[in-house]
């Protein structure tokens, strides 16, 4: 990876959308265009957990205890994040916030440093046709690297474009009825936060029904006037 260009601001950016709406590609393509870091919740807990840092051990105890690890652990674990020298250029957030009160958190957290969030972007989806979408996906077992069957299959079929593995993998909960679960709590738990970035001036929308391509260009244009 070459180095960052000089840039005037690091930027925070949010990537609002349901399960299959892309966040995971789009938050990487950013993360290696524009140098900015993926926050993602689910990678920055496993990667406390295996630093032992205070907050990492806080979440390991409550998750070998079977348990949903709290918002205060998350915003602490994000902190730690967000100070970390591969941060310097910017984030983009991947899986959070989820709710009002993490928005909240999430904004006090940001305002400690003088910062906010640039831009919250909503990935608007067709609930129809994401059935379909999720349906057909899987993951690289090696590296994660994500793909659909129609949409993104490999460059060689059965071998991983990012790291060459043969071995993938389909979540379980990928079927039809349980997608449509998941899109209709999705839209109950965003609709506020949607609401919450509008009035903040900061909501971006983007049609996620697009192409990869397309969406990334959408993406692009967003992230170079966070920057500037």
């Amino acid at each position: 990876m070459s180095a960052p260009d000089a840039i005037t601001r690091a930027p925070v950016l949010i990537l609002l959308g349901p399960p299959g709406a892309g966040k995971g590609t789009q938050a990487r393509m950013l993360e290696s265009r524009f140098h900015l870091k993926q926050l993602a919740t689910g990678d920055m807990l496993r990667a406390a957990v295996a630093a032992g840092t205070e907050a990492g051990r806080a979440a390991q105890s409550v998750m070998e205890a079977g348990g949903l690890v709290s918002d205060d652990i998350v915003v602490a674990i994000l902190r730690d994040a967000l100070d970390a020298p591969d941060a310097a250029a910017g984030v983009v957030l991947d899986g959070f916030p989820r709710t009002e009160a993490q928005a909240a958190a999430l904004d006090a957290l940001l305002a400690e440093r003088g910062r906010q969030v640039d831009a919250a972007i909503a990935l608007e989806v067709d609930d129809a046709e994401m059935v379909g979408r999720i349906s057909g996906r899987f993951t690289c077992a090696a590296c994660g690297e994500g793909y659909h069957d129609t949409n993104k299959p490999p460059a060689r079929e059965g071998v991983c474009d990012n790291c060459g593995a043969t071995e993938f993998s389909r979540r379980a909960d990928d079927n039809a009825e349980t997608v449509r679960a998941r899109l209709e709590a999705y839209h109950e738990q965003t609709a506020p936060l949607i609401a919450h970035y509008a009035r903040l001036g900061t909501l971006e929308r983007v049609d996620a029904m697009a192409s990869i391509d397309a969406v990334a260009t959408a993406l692009a244009r967003i992230t170079e006037r966070a920057r500037s």
